[in-house]
């Protein structure tokens, strides 16, 4: 079980996380997220990350070539393309040698065959709860949906996951569930995690899976 802390923001916080060795980190470039960082932001941060990190630009309905040209400069190993973003879009960015995660906002209603799509241009799902907000609503989905999940590709859990979770996370055997993202549920702040939240989840996961 793979471990995404995401939305992450302060620099003596990104440091204090790093050093829990977290698989992938995330790095949100929405100017509307209250969780936002500059590229100048992150660029001074990621010397602070250690080569395990897989780093994660996140991007809502943002241009293409403003993608690319972020995930490169700062060598993001994946851009998580969080909005309503097409197929054709999420292929252009993978074409450029950046991994793709494409996450959905998930509700009752959602179609899980939505993702089918989107098969040829993405290396993970991310699933989210459907909110007004992308993606930090400290909300469940119900994820029993997930038991009618189509795809091949391995996808990433997410939505209002805190410590009192992962019991239940652990148990769970979607058989393509790569990992979860940490994010609203452990902070202080916006962007400010609580250091010992996070050590409390990633050592429980990496001694009980």
């Amino acid at each position: 079980m793979k471990i995404k802390i995401c939305g992450m923001k302060h620099p003596d916080n990104i440091r204090e996380i790093a050093a829990l060795a977290p698989d992938m980190m995330g790095f949100i470039f929405y100017a509307q997220s209250p969780r936002y960082v500059s590229v100048e932001e992150v660029e001074a941060a990621l010397p602070l990350l250690t080569d395990t990190i897989q780093r994660v630009g996140v991007f809502v309905n943002e241009l293409p070539e403003k993608v690319i040209e972020i995930c490169t400069r700062l060598q993001l190993n994946y851009a998580q393309l969080h909005g309503n973003e097409i197929p054709q879009i999420a292929a252009s960015i993978r074409n450029k040698g950046i991994g793709i995660i494409k996450a959905f906002k998930v509700d009752d209603a959602f179609d899980m065959n939505t993702v089918l799509a989107y098969e040829e241009s993405t290396d993970f799902f991310l699933f989210d709860t459907n909110t007004a907000q992308h993606g930090g609503s400290g909300k469940k989905f119900n994820w029993s949906i997930l038991n009618t999940y189509p795809s091949a590709k391995p996808f990433i859990l997410s939505g209002g996951i805190g410590v009192d979770d992962i019991e239940e996370v652990l148990n769970l055997t979607f058989p393509k569930l790569y990992g979860i993202d940490i994010n609203s549920k452990i902070e202080l702040l916006p962007g400010l995690k609580d250091v010992q939240q996070a050590k409390n989840i990633i050592t429980k996961i990496r001694t009980e899976q």
